[in-house]
């Protein structure tokens, strides 16, 4: 015969909240079941083993209300679990295994498993680039976890994030790599709290989800000579990555995923005319000729695309872009160690150095925040607005002529 009983675990400390748990009796094992959820010891009612519920405008109602709902829920699962047990073993069963499969809801409801159902949900949605993100997230967390079973929601953690972070940390990841995998983790656990799997938890309130300021890696022009003359014509792969790297300098850092989705229309008159991926903001920049000897170099006639990224209409443009980018920072990081850089060459290397060179040639920081496209401060994005083109083309023109 077994039982469950509800029970609470009062703090040591008075101030501090207890834990409320099943008490699952089995053949006289004893086994404890966590909830997940703490409670002041005024929040529970002892004689009647039932959470007591303030005022409905104080702050705790929400929380206790919710939790309030979810035991009876939870009792019930466990209840079912332990017959659907019984049915098949008997008495004689392992009640640690038998807790562990109610644990994960026979893999329904843990948290990879809401992971991957909600990663599955953004690509049919549309929306591929979180659901990349939360793909990365999801493969470097089961890397550091290593387990066949899921993670029952109740045991999502502070003691297994930081352990999460701990992992991260050897793996020799930086602080801001580390930050971008714990927020989209707490994106993803977040969403499962809004869709009522789990109650509202603090798991990541002890590792930095913050981004730090770091270091932009920026090329002096005697460095980027090197990188525009260097005879790559033994590995076509490479000249194409410094191509792209080149044609993103000439356009003043222009982002990848921007050259990727350049058009041919939108060059005209002389005029090349985007909008930033990222901001929406429509730039104007002057055609030049380094920008024309990269076009003229390679076959897109084929395409649409200014750029040969895309290359083929037919496949996937977002699988086209993601190969393309991996191949060219790769390509990129090779060239750099045949130059001996001091740091990795990544396309981003080719803003920084626009944006370096620019300021040492006494261009004003208003004309180089506006070439490049940069509206997060207000009262420059104001200023701006008063200022044409011109005087970025001749900032531009003025830098490219440099590099002659």
């Amino acid at each position: 015969m077994s039982t469950i009983k509800l029970k609470f675990r009062p703090s040591i400390q008075k101030e501090k909240k207890g834990s409320l748990y099943f008490q699952v009796i089995h053949q006289r094992t004893i086994r404890q079941v966590s909830l997940g959820c703490k409670l002041f010891q005024n929040e529970w009612d002892a004689d009647e083993g039932t959470v007591i519920l303030p005022e409905s405008d104080s702050e705790r109602y929400s929380y206790l209300l919710t939790l309030q709902k979810r035991i009876p829920q939870e009792k019930e699962r466990l209840l079912k679990q332990l017959r659907r047990i019984e049915l098949t073993k008997g008495t004689q069963f392992d009640v640690d295994q038998m807790l562990r499969t109610y644990r994960v809801s026979l893999h329904n409801n843990g948290m990879l498993h809401f992971a991957r159902q909600l990663i599955y949900s953004l690509r049919n949605s549309g929306r591929a680039r979180t659901a990349e993100t939360y793909q990365s997230t999801l493969n470097s967390f089961l890397r550091f976890y290593q387990k066949a079973d899921d993670i029952p929601m109740e045991e999502f953690t502070p003691e297994l994030i930081i352990r999460y972070q701990g992992y991260l940390k050897s793996e020799g990841l930086t602080p801001n790599s580390i930050s971008f995998y714990m927020r989209n983790l707490r994106a993803i656990y977040n969403q499962a709290i809004d869709k009522g799997l789990c109650l509202p938890q603090t798991p990541f309130k002890h590792v930095y989800t913050g981004i730090a300021k770091t270091v932009k890696r920026a090329l002096p022009l005697n460095t980027l000579r090197k990188i525009r003359d260097i005879d790559l014509t033994y590995s076509p792969n490479m000249d194409y990555a410094r191509d792209i790297f080149m044609f993103s300098f000439y356009t003043r850092g222009m982002s990848f995923i921007d050259m990727a989705f350049l058009k041919k229309k939108d060059l005209q008159n002389g005029i090349l005319i985007y909008r930033r991926h990222k901001t929406g903001q429509q730039l104007y920049i002057k055609w030049e000729k380094p920008m024309q000897d990269i076009i003229e170099k390679y076959d897109t006639e084929d395409t649409p695309y200014l750029l040969p990224i895309i290359k083929n209409i037919n496949c996937s443009e977002r699988q086209q872009y993601l190969s393309a980018v991996h191949l060219i920072n790769r390509k990129l990081k090779k060239l750099g160690e045949i130059l001996e850089l001091p740091a990795p060459l990544t396309t981003y290397v080719a803003r920084h150095a626009w944006a370096s060179i620019a300021k040492s040639k006494n261009i004003s920081v208003s004309v180089i925040s506006e070439a490049m496209g940069h509206d997060s401060e207000r009262t420059t994005r104001i200023y701006l607005a008063s200022l044409d083109t011109s005087s970025v083309d001749k900032a531009n023109k003025l830098i490219l002529t440099s590099l002659l």
